[in-house]
């Protein structure tokens, strides 16, 4: 007697149309969840190494682990503790920079934006060319025009001169201001012309259009200008380094680097103390705004 064949539970793989058969769905799955799995590794394990050291009172990276035998907060302590390193003054600093740089970004950024958009005017074409031109040139190519700048400003206007932090805000509107207009603009052309004319025929004035219909249609986008230019502005370090000179008017990426000098030449761990503590900032806004966020930069990559 033949045997009978038992029926199988394992799902049939897929046939595609051209009849070639396909990977098994739960296969699939597991490569990508690996994958997923190794990129997070890879993007959290530096985090992990820096908080041990943070909390490491060995001060030094050698031998850093993620877990520290003897874990204390000695390190954010002498982060607090020191008087010729006001990390709360710094840190203060660095909000006030990025912040009122990215107000001031994100709202003419956006009114540009609208302008190139909606509008046809002459030399339309050709300032948006050399706006992006203006862009592609590295910042460290204009240090010394940047230097030379605040330099002859400061003598008109001190509080926008050298080693100011209106200074470095001026910088930083005139940098940011070209490559988000036109980041802008081109999200502006996906909203079609005809709710700009909709709102025309009920009455709207150009500015109630802009404002009440345009501006909450680009809101996404705008979310996601303003924290590029928040984190962009935080995280600088070479610009402030070379313009600021007095202690009391560092950013924090230029404070913590005292703890990296030639007179703190093994604070590590202060260091790593001090930069948990500036990312903290960054870290809420991302909590805060992760749902703009998301939505901000998938509706980009649909619209194109």
């Amino acid at each position: 007697m033949t045997e009978t064949a038992q029926p199988s539970n394992r799902p049939a793989p897929r046939t595609t149309r051209e009849g070639m058969v396909t990977a098994h769905p739960t296969r699939s799955r597991i490569i990508r969840l690996t994958i997923l799995i190794l990129g997070s590794i890879f993007a959290i394990y530096p985090v992990l190494i820096v908080v041990g050291a943070s909390f490491d009172p060995r001060n030094s990276l050698v031998g850093a682990s993620i877990i520290p035998r003897n874990p204390s907060l000695v390190n954010y302590t002498a982060l607090f503790s020191g008087s010729q390193t006001p990390i709360l003054r710094w840190l203060m600093n660095s909000i006030i920079v990025s912040g009122i740089s990215t107000v001031m970004v994100v709202t003419l950024s956006t009114l540009a934006a609208y302008s190139f958009s909606r509008f046809r005017f002459k030399g339309r074409r050709e300032s948006l060319t050399a706006t992006l031109v203006i862009q592609v040139f590295p910042t460290v190519t204009a240090l010394v025009a940047f230097y030379l700048l605040l330099n002859q400003i400061g003598n008109i206007i001190p509080w926008l001169g050298l080693n100011t932090l209106g200074g470095l805000i001026l910088l930083y509107m005139g940098g940011a201001l070209g490559s988000n207009a036109f980041l802008m603009k081109g999200y502006f052309d996906t909203i079609p012309r005809e709710i700009d004319e909709s709102a025309r025929v009920d009455g709207a004035d150009e500015w109630t259009t802009f404002y009440r219909i345009i501006l909450p249609l680009v809101r996404p986008i705008i979310v996601v200008v303003g924290l590029l230019t928040f984190i962009g502005t935080f995280n600088d370090y070479l610009i402030p380094r070379v313009l600021l000179r007095d202690s009391n008017t560092f950013t924090l990426a230029v404070g913590l680097t005292t703890f990296i000098g030639n007179d703190f030449a093994t604070d590590w761990g202060i260091f790593a103390a001090g930069a948990i503590i500036g990312a903290v900032p960054i870290t809420i806004l991302f909590l805060v705004l992760q749902t703009q966020i998301i939505e901000g930069l998938s509706q980009g990559a649909v619209k194109g």
